[in-house]
């Protein structure tokens, strides 16, 4: 197995460099800040944790004052931990901690004094740094950064190699998602593969990234919710002709989707760069037959990118040791060599732009078809659309996997699906609906 594919099975287990200083990162100031000193703790999880606990050799070699303890508590526990201690005024928290990126505004408005201001501390000048999609979710309303970016999940679609050799059918040629249903029927005929695994009652995934590459969300830039947009009913009704061509496996949630993808059930699977690990792992024995092309667009032309999870950084307001904290968190978000270190070990894609200067992104994969499959993630970060998480996520992915469920299962209209979703979330929720 080569490095590459090591780096990927691992980083697929946990599904969610190298160089001068001079030229691998943004100056963090470790010279002039080097008085900097104490004792700080880091929350994460999984290889999350494991790859902070890489970077604490680099930060003390320019802040070696500064004792770093990372804690690797498991991800739900976290989330409980976190959500008790910052509703006890911050009592028992760490100094900086791991938030996924679609929870960072709920935690921000249920705890609006619980994150230390990043831009107090000089974080904006790091702004140009990330990609669009990045900056938006980790500034709260102000503009102000209250986490500060980390790893991001570009979308593409997994495809098997010889399942679309087998039907004739040339990956190149697909474009457009009419494309991409055009060459389903085809695949389906020729293997019986279906095109794509989707939990239909349970997960609306694949909708969230044909959103997401539209520039639509959930919500709009307002807050408003936007399930009623033209973006999104288009969205839906794609994915409703692909159920009506039979192209859609309906799976059980996540293992359903992993035993879809290694049974040859789905001769594609739409997904973030972190399920090439999970392929990887589930599936050696098709080492050569998976490859990857960009999501189809909704128009020759249109956006081929999106974005599905990702993570990032925050430190707690009520912290002892702010500098300290920050120093760590900028060390760790800016500087290239972390983040090479934690895709290299465990698979983890940086959203630092500057990363992608490395060759280690041209390297060919001989499981994914000996193409560069990580220069193709890399491509489309810039080009992926900001989207409005909002508080209110958690309830508008459940009334959006509803209408999907709605539409798929019951032959539904997805204009009245919804419009349905859109009229329960606000009932719910008391936010107006775009007309």
């Amino acid at each position: 197995m080569t490095a590459f594919a090591g780096v990927l099975l691992v980083g697929g287990l946990a599904a969610c460099g190298g160089g001068d200083d001079e030229a691998d990162g943004a100056d963090n100031g470790g010279g002039e800040d080097g008085d900097v000193s104490g004792e700080i703790t880091v929350w994460g999880w999984n290889v999350a944790a494991s790859s902070m606990e890489l970077a604490i050799e680099g930060f003390n070699e320019e802040y070696p004052d500064v004792e770093v303890n990372v804690e690797d508590i498991g991800r739900i526990d976290l989330y409980d931990r976190l959500t008790v201690g910052l509703a006890a005024g911050g009592s028992g928290l760490p100094d900086v901690t791991l938030i996924e990126t679609d929870r960072i505004d709920n935690y921000v408005s249920e705890f609006p004094d619980g994150f230390l201001n990043l831009s107090e501390y000089g974080f904006d000048e790091y702004e140009s740094e990330f990609g669009e999609s990045k900056i938006q979710s980790t500034q709260n309303s102000d503009g102000n950064f209250i986490a500060a970016p980390w790893d991001i999940g570009p979308a593409a679609v997994f495809y098997r190699v010889d399942l679309f050799e087998e039907a004739g059918v040339d990956a190149d040629s697909i474009e457009t998602w009419d494309d991409f249903i055009e060459a389903g029927t085809v695949i389906k005929d020729a293997t019986g593969s279906h095109m794509v695994p989707i939990d239909i009652s349970q997960d609306d995934a694949l909708y969230r990234m044909m959103l997401n590459q539209q520039g639509a969300y959930y919500f709009d830039d307002e807050g408003n919710i936007d399930l009623t947009s033209e973006e999104s009913v288009q969205a839906m009704e794609k994915i409703q002709e692909l159920h009506e061509n039979e192209l859609v496996a309906n799976v059980d949630g996540w293992d359903g989707t992993v035993t879809a993808t290694v049974n040859g059930n789905v001769a594609t699977v739409p997904f973030g760069v972190w399920y090439a690990g999970t392929i990887m792992d589930q599936a050696p024995e098709l080492e050569g037959d998976w490859d990857v092309f960009e999501l189809p667009a909704f128009e020759e032309g249109g956006n081929r990118a999106a974005n599905l999870g990702g993570s990032d950084l925050s430190i707690i307001s009520g912290t002892d040791n702010p500098d300290a904290a920050y120093a760590f968190v900028e060390y760790f978000t800016t500087n290239v060599e972390p983040q090479m270190a934690a895709l290299e070990e465990y698979g983890i894609f940086p959203s630092l732009l500057s990363a992608y200067d490395k060759g280690y992104f041209d390297e060919e994969s001989a499981f994914f078809n000996n193409s560069p499959v990580f220069r193709t993630f890399a491509n489309m970060v810039e080009d992926i659309p900001g989207a409005n998480y909002t508080s209110d996520y958690a309830r508008a992915f459940r009334y959006a996997s509803d209408a999907q469920a709605s539409s798929l299962l019951q032959g539904q209209s997805p204009s009245e699906t919804l419009q349905q979703a859109a009229d329960q979330l606000a009932n719910e929720t008391g936010r107006d609906v775009n007309e």
